[in-house]
């Protein structure tokens, strides 16, 4: 039997303001609009629009923003959508550029082995940015991140903080130790 491994490749997510996300996208995560068009099922435009957005040019799309969100769809089933980003520099960009694009409910937390910020988007879904560090400590697990540290200082309160859990370890045997439960 042959193993599947399944990686997430992209999501679509349903909007109201098709305009409003597209800006919101591209100017706080960096994201650029690869294609959009309007869906055509069976030759029959359907009135739906779609715009296929990426910052990754191996991937034609990583978020597909698609018109058609009721006014009123209740409870909203995204728990969240995450975003890798390479540093904290580029973690506190994205951080100023959310609020400065009026984006809610503004979250940091060091979870030990990622660095996150939290928010909801325009039409209230919720966002991380985040970035791996060097750590692994058991999940879940929270403590404050001030971004005002210098990356020095946020890496040692880091490490401080995680090296009180048992689970503790550097992420290099963490993922050694994933990766020989996935070859099994």
């Amino acid at each position: 039997m042959t193993a599947i491994r399944a990686r997430l490749a992209h999501m679509g997510i349903f909007v109201r303001d098709r305009a409003t996300m597209v800006k919101f996208y591209t100017d706080v995560l960096g994201l650029m609009v690869t294609d959009e068009g309007e869906a055509a099922p069976g030759g029959v435009s359907s009135g739906v629009h779609l715009t296929f957005m990426s910052a990754d040019p191996g991937e034609h799309h990583q978020v597909v923003l698609v018109t058609g969100r009721p006014e009123e769809s209740g409870f909203n089933p995204i728990n969240q959508v995450s975003f890798l980003v390479d540093s904290l520099e580029q973690l506190r960009e994205v951080h100023r550029r959310a609020l400065d694009h009026g984006a809610t409910a503004m979250r940091t937390v060091s979870h030990g082995n990622a660095w996150s910020i939290y928010f909801l988007d325009p039409e209230g879904n919720r966002l991380e940015a985040y970035l791996h560090t060097p750590f692994y400590v058991p999940q879940p697990h929270g403590e404050p991140l001030d971004l005002g540290k210098s990356d020095d200082e946020i890496l040692h309160a880091t490490e401080a903080a995680c090296a009180k859990d048992p689970g503790f370890m550097p992420r290099e045997a963490f993922a050694a130790k994933v990766a020989a439960r996935l070859a099994h």
